[in-house]
């Protein structure tokens, strides 16, 4: 496919996206063409072709069913217009570092900090796509504890859970690419399986010590560990890229979010900050919200009871 282009694939500025979307119709016109750009699909028999009905819904020429373009992604039976919508998401993402709830609900004028807090949990949702590629070339890996809160219990101790990085090491102290996961459990052989999963074979996987680690020389990768004490440097040292994310996180969990992030939700501000932190030298803030949008109409909705208590957030894969 080829790369979008400011101005023609996307708005370039907030006064463009106020011209671009003055109603729903332009939303859900470019709402189709992000969902199906080679033409509609049917989500059911996944037919291609179809026709629009006067209620401006799609009819599958092969099994008749109606859909709308919305109908199974976020913006399943929304009832705020959906130019709202686009401006909620130009707005989080033409912030460089984050934009709480309460400055959302601030900014559009809503009355409910929760209908702010269940639009900000939505979008973070859909900030990593589940397709992407795999992290390649030199990887260091390593578990950082970073702060939370258990439900009820704002104040309590903090830096209580181990957040799984992967980082990318470009040389020269320059980073790629970052995949950030909770941990079940910390020391674990978790951080093997996030390995497996996040990072492509043969690249070369820089560790420490840990002795359950060294299992990754045996499933297709290259692994050089540094044993602690014994190492000739420190580990902030040997492992550079994963301590600088790390302290770069607990910034923003401290700083921005003031550590009001319970357990159950913590894995998808993390998803929210590799998404922000993989595209941190982008130029374009409207091709983040492109992206964004993009990846929006591709992720299942979800109901505000499931947003205040997920079901297994280990299982989310980030």
């Amino acid at each position: 496919m080829a790369h979008p282009v400011g101005g023609v694939d996307y708005p370039r500025t907030f006064q463009e996206l106020l011209e671009w979307f003055p109603d729903d119709a332009a939303c859900l016109a470019y709402l189709e063409r992000l969902r199906w750009p080679d033409g509609f699909i049917c989500p059911v028999c996944r037919a291609a072709g179809g026709w629009r009905t006067v209620k401006a819904r799609w009819m599958c020429t092969s099994c008749g069913r109606q859909t709308s373009v919305t109908a199974g992604t976020i913006f399943h039976r929304i009832r705020t217009p959906l130019s709202t919508w686009f401006a909620a998401i130009w707005f989080i993402t033409s912030q460089k570092n984050e934009m709480s709830a309460q400055g959302l609900q601030r900014v559009l004028g809503f009355g409910s900090y929760e209908t702010a807090w269940a639009w900000m949990q939505k979008l973070r949702r859909a900030m990593v796509r589940p397709e992407r590629e795999l992290l390649s070339g030199v990887v260091e890996l390593d578990e950082v504890f970073v702060g939370n809160e258990s439900r009820g219990k704002a104040g309590g101790v903090k830096d209580n859970c181990a957040a799984m990085i992967a980082v990318e090491s470009l040389g020269g102290r320059k980073l790629g690419r970052v995949r950030i996961e909770v941990a079940q459990k910390a020391r674990s052989a978790d951080l093997v399986a996030f390995a497996d999963r996040v990072i492509a074979k043969e690249s070369l996987i820089k560790t420490d010590g840990a002795r359950h680690l060294r299992k990754l020389s045996t499933m297709g990768f290259e692994h050089q560990f540094f044993i602690g004490l014994d190492a000739a440097e420190p580990a902030h040292v040997s492992l550079p890229g994963v301590h600088m994310v790390g302290s770069l996180l607990k910034r923003w969990l401290t700083g921005t979010m003031h550590y009001a992030v319970t357990q159950e939700h913590l894995g998808y501000y993390l998803d929210e900050y590799t998404f922000r932190f993989n595209r941190r030298t982008s130029k374009s803030r409207g091709l983040l919200f492109y992206r964004l949008l993009q990846q929006a109409v591709e992720t299942d909705p979800h109901p505000l009871a499931e947003l205040r208590n997920p079901v297994a957030p280990f299982d989310v894969s980030f």
